[in-house]
């Protein structure tokens, strides 16, 4: 377990795309990361006897859906060792309220009704609530849980960051943060709180990043 940041040389850690041959396992790192998180405990019912089973097909579903619609899964290696996974839905994926069919069904078929049902309210009200109409969403962010605390969530971050704004066409990139304490990770990425929401018994905030202009920057 890594206790320091000073435990971590740099000039090993890398981010990259993932590939297929990574889904299972940055499914199971997500899984562990979100398995306590209030919203989720909250819409898979972290009471019922087959909450974890329903967890874990939905995360299953939720990476099997961003890698067939091409957007980027950006993995934080250590050497050749997954540690950390983001999750980025961008501005044209077709992914949102409007849930592709198979999607849907599959997410009926794992998860159940109501957590679908859910899972789709939830991203309506995120969406209407966005500050731009073209924009980034960061839906998952993790770091494995045996290496938090060592400063690699900021390499994750800033991985994203790159890739939000090279793109031009995005106003910028939002998170629905359900955890105060990552209040001031998010910010100290320059994310704003945009609004609090609430999920039924589940409150979090609603952040977003403007894009910022790398030419600028440079010059």
């Amino acid at each position: 377990m890594l206790a320091q940041f000073s435990d971590v040389e740099p000039a090993h850690l890398r981010a990259a795309l993932l590939g297929g041959e990574d889904l299972k396992l940055a499914a199971s790192l997500l899984y562990q990361s979100y398995h306590d998180d209030p919203l989720f405990m909250a819409i898979f019912r972290a009471n019922a006897t087959d909450y974890e089973a329903r967890l874990r097909s939905a995360i299953r579903e939720e990476l099997s859906t961003f890698w067939q619609a091409e957007q980027p899964i950006i993995g934080l290696f250590y050497h050749e060792q997954l540690l950390g996974v983001a999750c980025v839905v961008g501005p044209d994926s077709g992914i949102g309220s409007s849930r592709l069919w198979h999607w849907r069904l599959k997410m009926l078929l794992t998860a159940g009704y109501v957590s679908t049902k859910q899972l789709l309210a939830k991203e309506e009200k995120i969406h209407a609530a966005m500050p731009a109409k073209r924009y980034h969403m960061l839906a998952f962010i993790a770091v494995s849980p045996k290496y938090q605390h060592a400063g690699l969530g900021h390499y994750l971050i800033h991985a994203v960051d790159r890739l939000v704004d090279e793109d031009v066409a995005s106003a910028g990139i939002g998170v629905f943060v359900t955890l105060e304490k990552y209040h001031n990770f998010f910010a100290d990425d320059k994310y704003y709180r945009v609004n609090d929401l609430v999920f039924g018994s589940v409150s979090g905030t609603l952040m977003f990043r403007p894009r910022q202009d790398r030419r600028s920057e440079s010059a």
